[in-house]
């Protein structure tokens, strides 16, 4: 059976509501979500999707965020991995020497001037916003702690960003793709316009890849799946009212990127690959809260998407395109009942994805 795991944007809020999903998707099916034959990541998905290819069980990501300690466990680099960061990569600094150029990029404004039926209205914006001062720094450092090598070894990780000149999709990790370091691929696919500083790549600026797609999910077309799945911070089938213009504001983005979700989503049905959406819920919107760069709840956020993506997971139809989901390593899928220092290492671990 072969599986397409494809993680979308979402910011902050997004990443722990990943998080949770993933850590739900594990429990409930038995499946190893390192073990699909293509891990594709965009934004927060980028983050998530890099920590799940290198081997890191959901479940340790949990435990980390929650506070815990492992003794005796370190991270890549071996440093203890008590010290590696748990705010999900929620610490803002601003760049040094970095200035708000405006716009951003003069040569997407022009070309989307040109050809405006080329760009997505998120790229459109991006040309003309100014050009974002924080620093990716501290998204950087989360892979290097995690990642040993410059890439993870998943044979068909993918990390989406965009060219910031052109407004173009590259998936970086796929042949043919410019090749660099997965710490800057993923610090380019998370690298807001107007918010994260631009991502220099052999030369050339890269930006967010949700401004050409929150999801992504249509870059598996021509893989020759039997099942992708797909799980979705930004989009939703259960929204909340709309009680004030920024709320409205919310609901109007997460009804876009449902549409564009259920487009791309038609188009690998139409080659006959099984689809299973997974997307939050009204009560995953309201402990997300508007501001999904924000570094609240987040673990509030981790636990209420266990809960409704689990929901989701024991629906009928969804459960009969699982059930042929091969069974993962015991100690990938759940957190191991026994003593910490009976646990394999994060290296052993990653030792153990083997797609297929």
């Amino acid at each position: 059976m072969r599986v397409g795991l494809v993680l979308g944007a979402g910011g902050v809020q997004g990443g722990a509501w990943l998080t949770g999903g993933l850590a739900a998707l594990a429990e409930e099916t038995g499946w190893d979500p390192a073990s699909a034959d293509f891990i594709v990541g965009t934004s927060a998905g980028s983050m998530l999707g890099s920590l799940v290819a290198a081997g890191l069980p959901p479940w340790f990501m949990i435990a980390h965020s929650a506070g815990e300690s492992f003794a005796g466990m370190s991270d890549a680099r071996g440093r203890q991995a008590a010290d590696a960061d748990r705010s999900g990569g929620a610490t803002f600094r601003l760049e040094r020497g970095a200035l708000p150029l405006f716009p951003g990029s003069p040569k997407l404004v022009v070309r989307s001037l040109l050809r405006p039926h080329r760009h997505t209205p998120a790229g459109v914006v991006s040309g003309w916003a100014p050009r974002g001062m924080v620093t990716s720094e501290p998204l950087r450092e989360i892979i290097r702690s995690s990642v040993p090598g410059a890439w993870t070894e998943h044979p068909n990780h993918w990390v989406v960003a965009c060219d910031y000149s052109t407004g173009r999709r590259v998936c970086f990790g796929r042949r043919g793709a410019p090749r660099t370091r997965l710490e800057d691929a993923v610090a380019a696919s998370c690298a807001i316009p107007g918010f994260y500083r631009p991502v220099r790549i052999n030369g050339r600026l890269y930006v967010d890849g949700g401004i050409w797609s929150v999801s992504n999910l249509d870059v598996l077309r021509g893989q020759e799946l039997d099942l992708v799945i797909c799980l979705n911070p930004t989009s939703t089938l259960h929204p909340v009212r709309a009680l004030n213009p920024i709320n409205a504001f919310g609901l109007l983005f997460n009804r876009a990127s449902g549409k564009r979700l259920g487009s791309e989503a038609k188009r690998l049905r139409l080659e006959g690959t099984d689809v299973v959406l997974i997307q939050p819920t009204g009560r995953d919107l309201e402990t997300m809260g508007v501001n999904l760069m924000s570094r609240k709840n987040r673990n509030a956020t981790i636990e209420v998407a266990r809960e409704t993506v689990a929901a989701q997971l024991a629906d009928p139809a969804t459960a009969e395109m699982l059930a042929s989901l091969p069974r993962g390593d015991p100690d990938m899928v759940r957190r191991p009942g026994r003593p910490t220092w009976e646990w394999p290492g994060i290296e052993e671990l990653g030792g153990r994805v083997a797609p297929g």
